[in-house]
């Protein structure tokens, strides 16, 4: 029997806690994470679900409304979201916490569910247990991105010959351009190039304000970092990655300074992250997504197939309640 209780503030430590503990559990699943940002933007509506009166699962969520359509999304504040899950979860469990979610919304007179799923490979132990569920009980995709995952192998080395030979020789001109490659604190000239190369590309801005990008780097020092590309002592590119996991490491921002792509920095960059990530014992790099709203960015998707990603999606179902 699944219990469904809605969320209280004095229970962030604990959900802090138990994240960890999950099957699936992600740096966006933490109540630290999500609480970045200011308390107006989401009216939180995270859920905990206790079996036989024990922690079972949590499900991060917020209410929103869309076209006068009162949504439970899990969550908006966040990449991916859903239940975090046990790494023995059961079928019966499985169709369980759908079946229980499904009548939560109803009853809290939600129109709407609409969740992003993390990549199944953010998982320690595969299983599509889950997805079964959604898609029995009647959820359907809103929408299916795609993103590029590598695995990393035991050794730098070993993990190079997975390169196509233009990354491999664009790797070695910026070496003998003597591009040098360093975690950085330096958020403020990053974003500086962050911003610029948003706006020239796609006319957009940056998910993050500097502001919010800064106080995430002070929350989370051993699970948000800069890598940064340096021309002396000017920062011509930089990635910010996240940690989601103790196996996966996610690339949330890539940029470079127009004026100095002819150097290659974002290939040296990327070779370097990886043997760091290596020696930390990250099995899987997840490049993000190249494709939005289901179109994609060929020229990004080949650029991540040129260090041996290859494309899994990133999915977001809905399940409409009103019929």
């Amino acid at each position: 029997m699944l219990d469904f209780l809605r969320f209280q503030p004095s229970q962030e430590k604990i959900w802090d806690s138990f994240v960890p503990r999950t099957n699936n559990g992600t740096l966006f699943h933490l109540r630290s994470f999500l609480n970045y940002h200011p308390k107006s933007r989401f009216n939180d509506h995270s859920i905990i679900v206790k079996k036989k009166g024990s922690l079972f699962s949590l499900f991060p969520a917020a209410e929103q409304f869309v076209k006068g359509k009162k949504i439970l999304v899990s969550h908006p504040g966040a990449t991916v979201g859903s239940f975090t899950l046990p790494e023995n979860l059961s079928i019966a469990d499985a169709i369980n916490l759908v079946e229980k979610l499904i009548e939560y919304a109803k009853k809290e007179n939600f129109q709407c569910i609409r969740i992003s799923l993390p990549p199944n490979l953010y998982q320690r132990r595969l299983s599509n247990y889950m997805e079964y569920s959604f898609f029995r009980l009647g959820f359907f995709y809103a929408k299916r991105e795609v993103t590029s995952i590598l695995f990393l192998e035991e050794t730098i080395e070993k993990t190079k010959r997975k390169f196509r030979a233009s990354h491999l020789r664009a790797v070695r001109k910026a070496t003998e351009k003597n591009i040098v490659v360093k975690q950085s604190k330096n958020i403020g000239a990053f974003y500086t190039i962050l911003k610029n190369n948003l706006e020239i590309r796609h006319g957009v801005f940056p998910t993050h304000t500097l502001q919010e990008l800064t106080h995430l780097f002070n929350l989370f020092p051993d699970k948000i970092k800069l890598f940064a590309a340096f021309l002396d002592d000017l920062m011509i590119a930089g990635v910010v990655t996240f940690q989601i996991n103790p196996r996966v490491l996610l690339a949330f921002y890539i940029s470079h300074d127009e004026r100095y792509s002819e150097l290659r920095a974002v290939n040296i960059l990327f070779y370097n992250i990886f043997e760091w990530a290596i020696k930390v014992k990250i099995k899987i790099f997840d490049f993000g997504i190249f494709t939005v709203n289901g179109k994609p960015n060929m020229g990004l998707g080949r650029f991540k197939e040129n260090f041996g990603a290859s494309g899994i999606f990133r999915d977001t179902i809905e399940l409409n309640l009103d019929s």
